[in-house]
């Protein structure tokens, strides 16, 4: 029985050819592939999986997206994912003080993003059975079930990559997100 002691981001030259063409892809977009995606990459699969699924039609902007990603980051303590989505935040016209209070699970500066930033919080805590009262909440700032199911969904996606890299542990390549204090 053989032991893994070390997790590695693979090269483009030891991912399959189809991962290759989707490392291609990202290079030319991004100018570099990010290594969440590279690890992604171990799987012949889990690379056109995840980016279809990050990708897909949403009823939320991109600004809540970024919202739900930040504090469902946050929660799982993942400073790879934190760090991508401050750059990402920025990108979407947040200020770095207003990140920082996005991660606490709020967001006052704006009324509907911190009933959005406080429902994620509140879901992530308590693994969706959130109460009456935090889904009204979320309802009456005007999210709809749609929204609540897209919600849901960017949870899950962020969830997934946070546990990837708390598992793996692998370099963080995007500036690193400030810590709260």
């Amino acid at each position: 029985m053989s032991t893994i002691t070390a997790l590695s981001v693979p090269t483009k030259n030891e991912v399959s050819e189809k991962n290759q063409a989707i490392f291609e892809q990202l290079e030319k977009g991004l100018g570099f592939v990010p290594n969440l995606y590279a690890y992604f990459a171990k799987s012949d699969t889990a690379l056109q999986d995840y980016l279809t699924l990050q990708n897909r039609k949403s009823t939320l902007k991109a600004k809540e997206k970024e919202v739900v990603n930040l504090v469902v980051s946050e929660y799982n303590a993942c400073f790879y994912c934190l760090s991508a989505h401050t750059q990402l935040g920025k990108i979407n016209g947040f200020t770095e003080d207003q990140i920082l209070e996005i991660r606490s699970g709020k967001a006052t500066f704006d009324q509907k993003l911190d009933a959005l930033a406080k429902f994620t919080l509140h879901v992530a805590e308590n693994k969706g059975k959130v109460s009456e009262e935090a889904k009204n909440a979320f309802f009456e700032a005007g999210y709809s079930e749609a929204n609540l199911v897209d919600t849901v969904i960017v949870i899950g996606d962020k969830t997934i990559t946070n546990y990837l890299h708390n598992l793996a542990g692998f370099e963080i390549d995007f500036p690193l997100a400030a810590a709260l204090n």
